[in-house]
């Protein structure tokens, strides 16, 4: 039997906010060992990896299956975001690069 992939409980906030600043959200967390969210926004492409902030610093490392895919996705020149907040997701799609 298929679990339910396990959701942050700050992530429908995040996701949220960032539509209400115009970005498109899609949901991948159900993807294992993938990221959260891809956000698209001003014609990038972001993908977030969301971690609550109220969880011991344990229960927030990258699991060693994102861990790996982290590398990997960053070895193509690509950045795998990792954000608690809403600030620090506005602040990644909306800084200038």
């Amino acid at each position: 039997m298929r679990r339910a992939a396990k959701v942050d409980g700050n992530q429908k906030e995040i996701v949220t906010a960032l539509k209400r600043v115009g970005a498109l959200v899609l949901h991948t967390h159900q993807l294992k060992n993938c990221f959260d969210i891809l956000v698209a926004f001003r014609g990038k492409l972001y993908c977030m990896e969301i971690k609550d902030p109220e969880q011991p610093p344990s229960a927030r490392r990258l699991t060693e299956g994102e861990e790996t895919f982290k590398r990997r996705l960053e070895a193509t020149g690509n950045t795998y975001y990792i954000v608690e907040t809403i600030d620090q997701a506005i602040e990644t799609i909306t800084k200038k690069q």
